[in-house]
C-alpha cells in the first residue's frame, strides 16, 4: 500500500520506492493519493512508468504476471474476486500430477462483477476462466487463505473451498474424472471447515458430487461429517447424461470402466 512517504523525497521517488513489485497499480487507486491522471501521464512520459491498458499503469521494466494484477484488483480495487477452483488447487499442490495447465486460471466472484479492461488474460499468457456464481451467499467469507507471490499475498479458495468450486464446473468446463482425480489428493482436508461450506453452498448438485466422490475415495474426514444438517434437496440429478444412476446420492455419473474406482 501506498503511503505518502517523507517530505524530504519527491513525489516521484515516493511513489516509485513504495510501488509493489511485480503489480500494477489502478489510475484510480494512485488519485486517492494525489496522483492525477495528468501527472501519471508525465511519469509515463519521463519513462517512470509504462501504461498498462486503460486504468492501470507498472514500474518501467517491472514483470508482471497474473498473481499481480490479481493483487491489484483485491488490496487496491477491493474487487471481490479470488482465485479458486482447480487454480487454487494447484497452488496449494493437489493437483501437481494432471497434465500442467497454468494456461487457464480460474478466477471467482458474484454475479454481476465486471473486471476492468486492463485484466486481460492475453497480457500474462493466460485465459481467465471467471465464474460468476452465487455458490455461496456473499456474507459468508469461510474457506479462503492466503497464496505468497514475491512481496505480496492474493486471497485463494482453500482446498476445502476450492475443490466445491472445482465441482461447480462439472462438467461443462472441468472433467468429471479430472475432479475424481483431485478429491483423491484431498486426505488432510479439515472437516469443520468441510461441513460449513457444505452447510452454505447453495448448489444441491455440487454438495451431492462432493459428497459421492468423498465417500467413493473413503477419506478419514467423511465419517466426521454430520449429513444430516447438510440440505441435499430433492429429485435426481444428471452430473453427465447416459450415466449410472447412484441412489443414495440421486446423481447420474458416468460409467464404470473396466479397472476403473467408479
Amino acid at each position: 500500500m501506498i503511503t505518502m512517504g517523507t517530505e524530504n523525497k519527491t513525489k516521484i521517488n515516493r511513489l516509485i520506492d513504495q510501488w509493489v513489485t511485480g503489480a500494477p497499480s489502478a489510475t484510480s487507486y494512485l488519485a486517492a493519493f494525489g496522483f492525477s491522471r495528468e501527472l501519471l501521464v508525465k511519469y509515463k512520459n519521463s519513462g517512470w512508468l509504462e501504461s498498462f491498458g486503460r486504468g492501470a499503469y507498472i514500474r518501467s521494466g517491472d514483470k508482471v504476471n497474473w498473481p499481480g494484477a490479481l493483487y491489484t484488483l483485491q488490496a487496491q480495487l477491493a474487487f471481490p474476486v479470488h482465485a479458486g477452483g482447480k487454480t487454487a488447487l494447484e497452488l496449494k499442490g493437489f493437483a501437481h500430477y494432471l497434465p500442467a495447465n497454468q494456461k487457464r486460471v480460474f478466477l471467482y466472484g458474484p454475479r454481476g462483477l465486471v473486471l476492468p479492461a486492463w485484466f486481460q488474460g492475453d497480457r500474462f499468457g493466460v485465459e481467465f476462466v471467471v465464474t460468476r456464481t452465487n455458490l455461496f451467499p456473499a456474507q459468508f467469507r469461510e474457506g479462503f487463505t492466503e497464496f505468497k507471490e514475491k512481496d505480496f499475498h492474493v486471497r485463494i479458495s482453500a482446498p476445502e473451498r476450492a475443490m466445491l468450486e472445482m465441482l461447480h464446473l462439472v462438467p461443462r468446463k472441468v472433467g468429471f474424472d479430472e475432479a475424481r482425480l483431485v478429491m483423491g489428493n484431498l486426505t488432510t482436508l479439515r472437516p469443520d471447515m468441510v461441513q460449513a461450506l457444505l452447510e452454505a453452498c447453495r448448489s444441491v448438485k455440487v454438495k451431492r458430487l462432493f459428497l459421492y466422490m468423498a465417500e467413493n475415495q473413503e477419506h478419514a474426514w467423511f465419517s466426521k461429517l454430520e449429513l444430516s444438517k447438510v440440505d441435499l434437496g430433492k429429485g435426481k440429478r444428471v452430473i453427465v447424461p447416459k450415466g449410472r444412476y447412484d441412489a443414495k446420492y440421486r446423481i447420474t455419473v458416468p460409467l464404470v470402466r473396466e479397472g476403473g474406482m467408479l
